[in-house]
């Protein structure tokens, strides 16, 4: 009989619990991915070149690369926490075809010298696209590579001014009642909404993500643009955004909202302090095999360039 250690459970076993509660209602998904494509100018495998999604030219940013064996597109984009779309693993692949992703607009707003909306093709020509491959870590403790295509938040910040009073930027993502049969889940309060220092948002490693793989953001990874903050835990990177307000008070997001003894406003990826239910101290790769040895979880994930950003706080206690 194998015996199981605590340091042995899955991720969906230590899901929050009105979550894995939530989830036995649902029945029977599955997720649809592609093979592997390696660096930026091979060609896409068969199956990618068949999935509908259009190619994004992007050059490679090696400053911004990580040397990690990369994560297959199939796993990518077949196992994701979108809720919007589900509460399983596969639900985001199974459902999130049908989010409306034409026309799609952001609206920049607050404390900002220029308000703007921008339609997403004035987006996809704002700066220059870049590859850069980037960890994910999961607060559910695993953890994937991705090539991620995309530019600094902080060109788009720049081109509305953000005022004096501007300290935070909160994010706020599609809530389409239409196309996301998750909302009619009572997990979160919808849309769902995260938030950063302005500081956090205009550090170069935010990304403000289209694509990964060479192609265009698959619905399930959060269409048609994204963030990506890879110091932070995976929630914080929020998906398919519909406006970005620059505020003078920290706003309370959505995980915040639902459980702030768990979830706090900086989600820094941190081995030292564990969740309240389960250590962060190791992570599962997704990809090494459901029995291969957890890595160990990295400071920042790795990303030590941030670090300055929180010098002289208690990490602890900044949760």
């Amino acid at each position: 009989m194998l015996i199981r250690k605590p340091s042995d459970v899955l991720p969906s076993e230590i899901t929050p619990e009105p979550i894995w509660r939530e989830r036995r209602a649902w029945l029977g998904k599955a997720g649809a991915g592609l093979a592997a494509l390696g660096t930026a100018g091979l060609a896409l495998p068969a199956r990618a070149q068949a999935d509908g999604l259009a190619a994004l030219p992007a050059a490679p940013n090696s400053q911004y690369t990580v040397m990690d064996k990369q994560t297959s597109y199939d796993d990518i984009t077949s196992y994701n926490n979108y809720y919007e779309f589900g509460l399983n693993k596969g639900d985001p692949a199974k459902y999130a075809k049908a989010l409306k992703v034409r026309p799609w607009t952001i609206s920049i707003e607050g404390e900002v010298n220029k308000p703007r909306t921008f339609d997403i093709d004035e987006l996809l020509k704002l700066a220059p696209q870049e590859e850069r491959v980037y960890r994910l870590r999961c607060v559910e403790g695993w953890s994937m590579v991705i090539p991620w295509i995309g530019y600094s938040l902080s060109a788009l910040l720049k081109q509305v001014e953000p005022t004096g009073n501007a300290k935070f930027v909160q994010f706020v993502t599609a809530a389409q009642r239409d196309t996301m049969p998750g909302l009619r889940s009572g997990v979160l309060n919808w849309p769902y909404t995260e938030g950063l220092r302005l500081d956090e948002a205009m550090h170069p490693l935010a990304l403000l993500t289209f694509g990964l793989y060479g192609k265009v953001l698959p619905n399930q990874n959060g269409a048609p643009v994204r963030v990506i903050l890879p110091w932070k835990y995976g929630f914080k990177s929020a998906k398919s955004l519909v406006a970005i307000r620059l505020v003078e008070k920290m706003p309370v997001s959505s995980w915040m909202d639902a459980a702030s003894n768990e979830y706090g406003f900086y989600a820094n990826v941190n081995p030292d302090v564990p969740h309240p239910r389960w250590s962060q101290a190791t992570e599962r790769r997704i990809g090494d095999g459901l029995f291969s040895p957890k890595r160990k979880t990295l400071m920042f994930n790795g990303y030590e360039q941030v670090a300055s950003l929180y010098q002289g706080m208690d990490l602890r206690a900044n949760y």
